[in-house]
């Protein structure tokens, strides 16, 4: 077991985290202002937009992967490290966006309509006022995209497919390693997936319930 340990190749793991670090951060900023207007607003065409934006959760990661696939063609994105970033930020995009409206949506509303009154435009009671009151919200938003993106595989697989150092992301490696029946490191690479999930979701269920309790 050692020795196999020793002889794996964790440059997929590297390049999963560099890939989801990079996901999270840019759809954070796509989410965000998304993320407040559907919280604000009682337009008629708020359930289309969650919907469309709800989407990656319901459809099959093929079915998404392939028509971003159609998309890349003339731009040469297809099996690059950037169009892998591309279709993770469509495909995670609702893990990020649903958090934080729902920690907007929880919001005092009179905390809202006081920061309007005192001159404070939406952006200013955005980031100073509405932000800082749904950390739970912010942490679970952040850290379940960075995860998913992480352990995503369909769409990987569809548009990046398993160029070493480029798009050969963990879950790619595992499933090559399991083709060849090499169970050992397969066993290896999915254990240490499953223990950082497990992190991940003891991490953000323990944050949130010491919120509520101070609350």
């Amino acid at each position: 077991m050692l020795e196999t340990l020793g002889s794996l190749d964790f440059a997929p793991f590297l390049l999963s985290f560099k890939l989801a670090t990079i996901t999270t951060l840019i759809l954070f900023l796509i989410a965000l202002p998304m993320a407040w207007y559907l919280s604000q607003t009682q337009s008629r065409f708020k359930p289309i937009i969650e919907s469309i934006t709800a989407l990656p959760i319901v459809l099959p990661p093929s079915v998404l992967g392939f028509y971003i696939l159609i998309a890349f063609t003339p731009f040469d994105l297809a099996f690059s490290f950037e169009g892998l970033v591309i279709a993770s930020c469509f495909y995670s995009l609702p893990f990020m966006v649903q958090p934080l409206q729902g920690g907007f949506e929880g919001l005092n509303r009179q905390m809202i309509e006081a920061s309007y009154l005192a001159g404070k435009n939406q952006l200013i009671t955005l980031l100073r006022v509405a932000l800082p009151n749904i950390k739970p919200a912010l942490l679970t938003a952040l850290i379940i995209t960075f995860a998913h993106t992480v352990g995503e595989f369909g769409v990987v697989l569809m548009i990046g497919g398993s160029i070493p150092q480029e798009t050969k992301v963990a879950s790619i490696a595992i499933y090559e390693m399991v083709e060849v029946m090499d169970y050992q490191s397969a066993h290896i690479y999915s254990g240490i997936m499953l223990l950082m999930s497990f992190m991940v979701l003891l991490g953000v269920y323990t944050f949130n319930r010491q919120s509520r309790i101070k609350i």
